[in-house]
Parts: structure tokens; sequence; C-alpha cells
């Protein structure tokens, strides 16, 4: 598959945009096509190895938020008790996250704005993933002993706080990678990756360092050595994966009329750009604040999913493990598949359906639980197959609002109100087992998030028109 620009334009991203500053466009229910800075890809067809690039960039970053901050690294360290126990840690772990959430929130959208028209939007995800991969090798000198639990936490925000930085460039380049008519199905292709890179390398850690006695190069267990070296790979696989994006999609032009400002009055601009955007395209506002809520209770799914097997339904460590390679492959063939149907029939009928079976799933595990594993096998992986879906189309929706040239800074936008929204389903989860008394009512919590995320999503109007 080549490039296929229409006569009299430059094979570059943003060539056909029109001199003045393009608006963002009113949103109403109609059968119009995609505008906004997706609009200028409209009739260009994209090279497969180009989507085969961007999308290995998602392959890669498994290594941060699978292994590293969901099911290696962070319970190494809550679970070891070299560290001070499960208590303490768990207690300054969330501390240093909640930081790391704050730093994203605040830094994000201006970090996005900056790079925005500046022709180094690649660069700056080349530098962020660089932060990541550094800060992942590093994660080896954290041996289980008190005084390295500090370097541990620090360590782990930094990355968290660099690959939100590097999300807001990658995802702003799924406009680059795709056309309004395959936007869905590429930003599928994308998630689905993530998906499949985190089973792959899960299964490399697992049966090559971390479960046997001996582990390949005659790694073992004592101080920590197994999961330490599970860091250093975790990093160079996300460095290896991350290279091909950044050589084989091109970089945007530096837009001339592009001048620098300090942070200050970057922070000025965002707050003027927030007000226009509430002006000229509300349901674009709306849409990052419910997307914000359902988007916390994705998270929350994953998040506490294995503690509910483990304590509620009395999956073994081995069992968790086994269910979450399970539930990645259940979520990464139907983000695939979904995909081809976004495009179809629009990203908002998928994520609208997909919070459906999310609330009904999640509900069913409360309601049948007394059956057992076999219950949770079930419904549990049935909102595994949602949440893939629901993730993707959200990205592929707000990409296709987007007005050009600002790709970085709505983008940034999305990090800071999915961050602003974090404490949402940790918060329900634990007061309605605080109410209840015990365990499987958190499900509860996570349940009412997404089903308030789809009350707020159902009134926005995502098909667009020009104003007139």
């Amino acid at each position: 598959m080549t490039d296929k620009t229409p006569a009299g334009n430059n094979d570059v991203v943003g060539s056909t945009a029109p001199t003045a500053a393009p608006r963002i466009r009113a949103l109403a229910d109609t059968d119009a096509p995609p505008i906004a800075a997706l609009s200028l890809q409209e009739g260009r067809q994209i090279p497969h190895r180009r989507v085969f690039a961007w999308a290995l960039w998602d392959w890669g970053s498994a290594s941060f938020n699978a292994v590293i901050t969901t099911f290696v690294f962070t319970v190494y360290l809550t679970s070891t008790s070299g560290f001070g126990g499960s208590v303490f840690v768990s207690t300054w772990l969330g501390w240093a996250l909640g930081i790391a959430g704050v730093l994203v929130a605040l830094l994000a959208p201006i970090t996005g704005q900056r790079s925005d028209g500046t022709g180094r939007r690649k660069l700056w995800l080349g530098v962020n993933t660089g932060v990541v991969v550094a800060v992942s090798a590093l994660l080896f000198l954290v041996v289980p002993q008190p005084e390295f639990l500090a370097l541990g936490l620090v360590l782990l925000a930094i990355g968290t706080v660099f690959y939100e930085f590097a999300s807001v460039n990658y995802n702003a380049m799924l406009v680059q990678v795709s056309n309004p008519r395959t936007i869905g199905r590429v930003s599928g292709i994308g998630w689905a990756a993530g998906y499949f890179g985190g089973i792959v390398l899960l299964l490399i850690l697992y049966f090559g360092f971390i479960h046997p006695d001996v582990g390949l190069f005659g790694v073992t267990s004592e101080n920590g050595l197994s999961v330490r070296v599970s860091m250093v790979l975790a990093a160079v696989w996300f460095a290896i994966f991350a290279v091909p994006v950044l050589v084989s999609v091109p970089e945007l032009p530096k837009v001339a009329a592009k001048a620098r400002v300090s942070y200050r009055q970057s922070y000025v601009i965002l707050v003027r750009d927030i007000r226009a955007l509430w002006k000229e395209s509300r349901q674009t506002v709306v849409f990052l604040i419910a997307s914000a809520v359902f988007r916390d209770g994705l998270t929350g799914v994953f998040t506490f999913g294995g503690v509910l097997a483990a304590g509620t339904f009395g999956f073994s460590a081995g069992d968790v493990i086994v269910f979450a390679i399970a539930a990645n492959v259940v979520a990464g063939i139907s983000t695939i598949a979904v995909g081809t149907l976004d495009d179809k029939v629009g990203p908002k009928p998928v994520i609208v359906t997909a919070l459906i079976g999310l609330v009904v799933s999640g509900t069913l595990i409360l309601v049948l639980h007394s059956g057992g594993q076999t219950i949770f096998w079930i419904f549990g992986l049935l909102l595994c197959l949602f949440v893939g879906p629901a993730q993707s189309a959200s990205r592929s929706l707000l990409g296709r609002l987007i007005p050009a040239g600002r790709e970085g800074e709505v983008f940034g936008l999305y990090a800071t109100t999915g961050k602003a929204a974090t404490f949402l389903a940790p918060t329900l989860w634990s007061l309605f087992i605080v109410i209840f008394g015990a365990q499987v009512w958190g499900i509860l919590g996570i349940v009412a998030v997404l089903l308030v995320g789809l009350l707020l999503l159902i009134p926005v109007k995502t098909q667009l028109n020009p104003t007139t």
C-alpha cells in the first residue's frame, strides 16, 4: 500500500490546510464526514508499514504499563517483606503514584501544546520514551531492603510521568497514520498490539526468570534478582519496539508562525484555548469529561480484577497470571475485531455498547459470585471483551474531533481529564467494601463509575459537520 496524495499536494499531513488556523467545528447528529485535523488525511492511503511501525510502540509500551506498574514490579514492592511490609509500602506507593498523577494533570496539556506545530512531535516522543526506558533499567538497582524503597518509588513515579508525556505525543500521531475511514481500525490495532505485547513479554519473564527456581542465565530469586533482571529486559523490550515509529512515521512540518513562549505563557494560552473549546465545541469538552469518568472505570477493571480474583474467588498467584494472559488475549482480539465496526458505525455506538456490557457483566459477577471461580472466569473475561473496544473507540472518537495543529494539546487534555478522575474507581471500590463488609462489593463501585460515565456520554453529539 502506498501514499496516494491528491494532485497538487505534497506528501505531508497538513499540506492541504487552509491559510487561517482551523477552528473547532460545531457537532451535530448528521451523517457528514469527519472534519478537523483528520480531514486533512481524506483520500490518502497510509502505507501498512507506517501503521505497523506506529503500533509497535504500543506493543513495546506494555513493558511499562503491564510489567512494571501492574503485574511485576509493583507486586515485587508490596509483597516482598524486605521493603517494609505490604500495608506500609502500599500506602507510599499510592502517594508516589498520586503525586505522579498530579504532575501529569498539570503538565500534559502544555507539553502537548508546545510540541504542536514545532515539527518536533516525534523528537519529544523519542525523548520521553528514552526517559522511561532509562528509568525501567535503573529499577535493577532496587534490592529488597528498606533503604531502597524510596529509590524504587521515585523511579516508578518518574517513569509514570514521562510515560504519560510520551503517550500524549504517540496518541497525537494517530491522525498521521490513519484517515477518516480507517481511524477506528488503526486505533484498535494499536490497543491490541499493547495487549498482545504484554502477553508475550509476561510469558517470557514468567517462564524465563520469575517462575523457575533457576531461570535463564542462572538467575534466581535471591535478593530479588529475577524481578530486577526482568526490569532490564523490559527496558530493552521498550527501546527496541519504540524505534520503528521514530524511523517510519514522517515528522509533521513546522508551522512558520508558531512563536516560542514561556511555560507560564503556555498556561495562559491553555486557559484561553479551553474557553474557546467550550464556546466553539462544547460537545468535545463534555466528551472529555465523560471519557475521564468511564476510562477510570476501565482502568479499575484491570487494576482490581486480579485482587478480586485472589481475595474473593480464591485464585492462586499462578492462577491470576494465567487469567491475566487470557484477559489480554480476549481484550486484544475484541479490540481488533471491533475496530472495523468503529469505522462503519462510528465510535460512540461502540463505546456505549461496550459500557453497557461492562455494567451488566460486573453486576452479574456480584450477583452470582457464590458460583465460585467459574463465574469469575465467564464474566471476568466478558468484562475484558468490552474493555479494549471502549478504550480504542474513545481514542479514535477524540481523534475525529481535534482541529489541525492542536493534536498534542487536546490529547494532553485527554490525559489531564483522565488523571483528574483517577480517584473515582479506587475510592468507590474501597467505600463499597467498607459499607457492605466484603471485598466482592468493591465491584459495585467500579460498575457505578462505568454507569456514570455512560450516562454522561449518551447526550454527547459526535457526528461532525462544518459550522455555517
